[in-house]
């Protein structure tokens, strides 16, 4: 089994929207996934792209992604903020998922960022044994706030 790693294309986009509600489904909130392709595609290849994205192929198919976009820290300056990290069900347990994350240790040393922030479901525990390994720090006490586009639309 060879895995080939390598940026996301725009052609990439109907494979990594599929896997985005693979995620969903894992996270128990699939309907919560309502960006078009559309606006997955401009939104990363339009002419302000806001996310970069490698993917991890097998036998030119995709079977995992790490997303991420740059956050700017008011405390820390630039870090990279992994948006998404998933593995298809099928292709986990074989080093794909660290594979991508190593990748991503690499981009953020190479673009000269702060440091890289993600967040993690607390019920999880695959994934926070993963992170674990790269003795990265989970922080309690911190509660997720957002605005929908309708609240904002009618606020």
């Amino acid at each position: 089994m060879q895995v080939h790693l390598r940026v996301a294309v725009k052609e990439d986009c109907i494979r990594l929207l599929e896997l985005v509600n693979e995620l969903a489904l894992y996270e128990r909130a699939p309907e919560e996934v309502t960006v078009t392709l559309a606006e997955f595609e401009e939104a990363g290849f339009g002419p302000k792209p806001v996310w970069k994205a490698f993917v991890a192929q097998i036998d030119g198919l995709i079977v995992g992604f790490a997303l991420y976009y740059i956050r700017f820290s008011t405390w820390k300056g630039n870090r990279l903020y992994l948006e998404d990290l998933l593995v298809t069900e099928t292709m986990r347990g074989r080093n794909i998922g660290k594979l991508l994350f190593d990748r991503l240790i690499q981009e953020a040393v190479e673009l000269g960022f702060n440091g890289m922030s993600w967040q993690v479901l607390d019920w999880n525990d695959p994934a926070i044994n993963f992170y674990k390994k790269y003795n990265a720090g989970i922080d309690a006490g911190w509660l997720n706030a957002s605005l929908s586009k309708e609240q904002l639309l009618n606020y």
